[in-house]
């Protein structure tokens, strides 16, 4: 029986999909830098929009996705469970196929047939993971709350389709309603950010908490995962309060907001908790990424309150560097440098890692670009301009994509035994 686990965790090479994860993960940051490019020299070959479509739907797809899908079928293969990993593998070739077909789809054609084809394969198979992992999961007794986190991000994912289909229907029909394209938008990225994104990577750590005896953290785990689970959908409502929206949608915006403060209550109380075992199970590199993370996380949930004001809401959502400032410490900030830290603690259990040079290097980059983008944002309250903003919002996209190159690198020569 022993043999035969073993020799069925071996179907999921999770090594190589890590690669393959980081990789990808590489070619948003070159789409990025080509971008920050663009901005400041000429390069007439390129459509920045639709480089920009492609750019933030492969780094959806090709990179957290492809991602956290890996890391939760290694969270099965950790549980032991008996299972045909084999689907796995080709529910992710297929999701890099379609990944790498909206990338230079939507470089070549922007929305059109073939990138909305691309968009649409890649929903279904978002489903078809989201079967075959919930049946999965119901196999899995470990006590760690973590299958309620990981069912809720399905969940979500699914919700956050939805934003997508109708993004692309707009597209499709040229609706020049922008209203109704900036709602699609916001749904999407809400039900993906706060959704999918965030309660995977909450299952992830909790679950990696309980299997390393932080039993002290149950408690509190199901208490987060309740309130988040009751205002993830209502606190949408936070990104369109720009339209002209009833005041019941008002005062129910406001509430799930003033809520998401009680995340921070029981997010807080998690430090203390595992403080103590923290430093001698997890390396230095983890330990500071997931720092940087929890920093970002706790800076998310006090901005995403403060947009309950009016003045901030409008300040937020009108001026394009504060929404992508903003889009970059979820997306990188929390999702990303957590997503890392994970990547190096299950090296680091098989005696590799990721370089801690790379990561700093990556840091650098990362808190540079938030600085400029929040700079360039003061403009609105009639500060002077950041001279050389953009070209150093260029070097910082080098810097991002140099220290990811990095990464991927060590990541590469790093121990060859198969991760399970």
């Amino acid at each position: 029986m022993i043999i035969l686990t073993h020799m069925t965790k071996n179907l999921f090479p999770v090594k190589t999909w890590i690669q393959i994860a980081i990789i990808n993960f590489c070619v948003v940051a070159l789409a990025g830098i080509t971008m920050r490019y663009k901005i400041n020299f000429p390069l007439p070959v390129v459509n920045q929009k639709h480089l920009l479509y492609a750019h933030s739907n492969f780094a959806f797809m090709g990179w957290v996705t492809i991602a956290l899908m890996v890391l939760m079928v290694n969270y099965l293969t950790r549980q032991d469970v008996s299972t045909n990993y084999r689907k796995y593998n080709w529910i992710l070739i297929t999701g890099c196929i379609t990944a790498y077909g909206m990338f230079v789809s939507f470089i070549i054609q922007g929305y059109s047939y073939f990138s909305i084809a691309f968009s649409m394969l890649s929903i279904l198979l978002s489903w078809v993971f989201i079967f075959c992992y919930w049946f999965d999961l119901e196999k899995v007794t470990d006590g760690s709350y973590a299958p309620k986190w990981f069912k809720a991000g399905l969940v979500l994912m699914a919700i956050a389709s939805i934003g997508e289909i109708t993004l692309a229907y707009l597209m499709v029909n040229f609706s020049t309603v922008q209203d109704y394209y900036f709602a699609a938008l916001y749904f999407f990225l809400h039900f993906q950010y706060n959704g999918w994104f965030l309660f995977v990577c909450f299952g992830l750590l909790f679950s990696y908490l309980f299997t390393k005896g932080f039993l002290p953290t149950v408690a509190i785990n199901k208490h987060l995962f309740i309130i988040m689970a009751i205002t993830v959908a209502p606190t949408y409502l936070l990104s369109i309060l720009w339209l002209k929206l009833p005041r019941s949608l008002h005062l129910l915006a406001n509430i799930s907001a003033t809520l998401q403060l009680l995340v921070l209550f029981y997010f807080i109380r998690l430090f203390p908790a595992v403080k103590k075992n923290i430093p001698r199970k997890v390396t230095a590199t983890t330990r500071y990424l997931w720092t940087m993370a929890a920093i970002a996380f706790i800076l998310k949930i006090v901005l995403q309150t403060f947009s309950i004001i009016p003045f901030f809401s409008n300040y937020a959502f009108g001026f394009r560097p504060i929404v992508i400032g903003y889009l970059h410490l979820s997306f990188l900030g929390i999702i990303s440098f957590f997503i890392l830290g994970y990547i190096n603690q299950i090296l680091s259990e098989r005696g590799g890692n990721i370089s801690r040079g790379g990561v700093i290097t990556f840091t650098i980059g990362v808190l540079l670009q938030e600085f400029i983008l929040m700079a360039q944002g003061l403009e609105v309250l009639n500060f002077e301009p950041l001279p050389y903003a953009n070209i150093i919002l260029f070097y910082s996209a080098i810097i991002m994509g140099a220290a990811l190159m990095w990464i991927a690198a060590t990541v590469k020569k790093g121990s060859p035994l198969k991760l399970v």
